[in-house]
């Protein structure tokens, strides 16, 4: 038994995330001022680790496959 997820968030994917979850976070500390900007927590740390839990649910998976030889 394996504790380590398997990464199942891809490149455009990841960077989407990390740049929304950025944006959210930025709202704690301008515009608005509320703690609902703490919800950028959330895909910045999808987009860190490439591991989504919801996509593991799904059995989605946004990262290329490696080309067979």
């Amino acid at each position: 038994m394996t504790l380590t997820p398997t990464v199942n968030v891809g490149g455009i994917d990841r960077g989407l995330r990390i740049v929304v979850g950025v944006l959210l976070l930025s709202l704690v500390f301008t515009g608005p001022e509320t703690l609902w900007g703490l919800l950028g927590i959330i895909p910045l740390a999808t987009g860190l680790f490439r591991w989504c839990p919801a996509y593991g649910l799904l059995g989605m998976n946004t990262c290329k496959t490696p080309k067979r030889r």
